[in-house]
């Protein structure tokens, strides 16, 4: 399937030339003219779009909010949208590309398609973006958050070897419950903490992060290792350096066991927010009678 989006222009292509050459990323400059704007789009809805509407759609919250924590609203605005955008994108080329659901175990590899290309350059942007903001400030949003940012762009950026594009399209797909998780902090930061909408919000936050990070993510996992295990082992075919082997697949590690560790935190964060609420009702009770 091809690439929806116009060629890049050819003066950026020859620009991007030689960093392609030096990290062997053959695809990169085909992608290029996506990434660039991409980072760019997701740096001004950070710096520019959400500090000036967000202050007219939630007058009673935005304002009085310190500055580091609006800029942590910020933030969470943009990887709202982004999941969005990059979860509709995603879905749409998986259900349109034909060709995408013939690939064998080679095409999975070593395969390449425009769309996905597209899909891995839009990705490549936001973590890129990811990574700068969550490094500029580790006190904010925690190691945790950069490591998980550098390891989801050290993956992208393989890609465009291009290798295994086909499982990085399938890994994407751990965003379905990114904005569920953006919602449910807004909801904490405008008042609603332990309201039902935050009780819905987080049942459906913890199923969808179980079935597309766990589950989902585990069995693509296992099947990605299994083809580049058989890549590598199968005489007379393209080699799989054992770096670069090793290069996606601890990064693929990393992101795995972040998501078991995020997960164990959001079920006793989501616990939390109800148990005291709970609490205080009981003892409201207690008192009359």
């Amino acid at each position: 399937m091809h690439d929806p989006f116009p060629a890049a222009p050819l003066p950026l292509v020859r620009a991007a030339l030689p960093l392609a050459h030096a990290l062997h990323l053959r695809t990169l400059p085909l992608h290029v003219h996506e990434i660039l704007p991409a980072f760019c789009v997701y740096t001004f809805l950070g710096r520019v779009v959400s500090p000036l509407l967000s202050p007219r759609l939630f007058p009673a919250t935005y304002p009085r909010l310190p500055a580091p924590t609006k800029h942590n609203w910020d933030v969470h605005v943009v990887s709202l949208l982004q999941s969005l955008a990059i979860n509709g994108l995603t879905l749409w080329v998986m259900y349109a590309d034909a060709d995408r659901r013939r690939m064998d175990w080679r095409a999975r590899v070593w395969g390449y398609s425009g769309a996905t290309g597209m899909v891995q350059a839009f990705t490549t942007g936001y973590f890129l973006w990811d990574v700068l903001v969550s490094a500029a400030d580790p006190a904010m949003f925690g190691w945790g958050a950069v490591a998980h940012a550098g390891s989801a762009l050290a993956v992208s950026l393989l890609g465009f070897r291009p290798f295994v594009n086909y499982y990085g399209l399938n890994f994407v797909l751990y965003e379905l419950s990114t904005p569920f998780l953006n919602v449910h902090w807004f909801l904490d930061k405008v008042g609603m903490t332990g309201s039902w909408a935050q009780l819905v919000n987080g049942v459906v936050l913890i199923a969808t992060f179980g079935c597309s990070r766990l589950l989902w993510g585990t069995y693509q996992t296992v099947n990605l290792y299994r083809d580049v295990w058989r890549a590598m082992q199968t005489p007379g075919e393209l080699p799989v350096p054992r770096w670069l082997a090793l290069a996606y697949l601890a990064s693929n590690t990393v992101l795995s066991v972040l998501n078991v560790y995020w997960f164990g935190r959001m079920v006793q964060t989501v616990r939390a927010r109800f148990r005291k609420p709970e609490e205080e009702r009981r003892a409201k009770r207690g008192k009359r009678e």
